[in-house]
């Protein structure tokens, strides 16, 4: 069974199209017209081992803001089509990332219930813009819209951290493999993981 999503939206301020495969190697094509978001969702694509195609235009000549946004919903919309009735996977997973000074965290429950808890980063990534392209306020608009959109139970959390670009790739990192962990098949798993039958 393939467990591929796909999925174009498009609105007066971005057309954005994403295909995923849980079950790839780390293929990704990527552009959003963000250089840096360009660079953490190829991180996302090759630590989850998801063969990731995004491809996106928007009014970037004003703001990143409607492209990112706009991208981590069609991201999480595609997550939750490739999921299907996500009958065998292992649901929970989560992951410890390390950069440098930098330390992040991820769990992810494939619950359904989409929730989003994002905390830990320093007051500085309210205020900052990485490669004069991407503001790290953003992320959490990333992380929300990811776990609403594919149904996910979703917490992250900032340890440590000095360098907003170090503390952001540790994020992305951590939910790609979380997620990852959380979407595999388990072998021991031939139903919906779940007391109620359904996720």
């Amino acid at each position: 069974m393939t467990r591929i999503g796909r999925v174009e939206r498009a609105t007066k301020e971005s057309s954005v199209l994403v295909e995923i495969d849980l079950d790839g190697t780390g293929k990704v094509e990527i552009d959003t017209g963000v250089p840096f978001y360009d660079h953490m969702l190829t991180a996302f694509g090759v630590h989850g081992s998801f063969d990731l195609v995004v491809r996106a235009t928007g009014d970037v000549h004003i703001d990143a803001h409607h492209t990112v946004e706009d991208v981590a919903i069609v991201l999480g919309q595609a997550i939750r089509e490739a999921l299907g009735d996500k009958a065998g996977i292992r649901r929970f997973g989560d992951c410890w990332i390390p950069m440098d000074e930098a330390l992040a965290h991820a769990a992810v429950d494939a619950s359904g219930r989409p929730y989003c808890v994002h905390v830990g980063e320093p007051e500085s990534m309210e205020s900052f813009t990485v490669g004069n392209n991407y503001a790290t306020v953003l992320n959490r608009h990333v992380f929300e819209s990811l776990a609403f959109h594919a149904q996910l139970a979703l917490h992250v959390r900032v340890i440590h951290g000095r360098d907003p670009h170090h503390i952001t790739e540790a994020e992305y990192k951590a939910i790609a493999r979380a997620l990852r962990a959380a979407t595999e098949p388990d072998p021991r798993v031939s139903g919906v993981p779940s007391t109620k039958g359904v996720l």
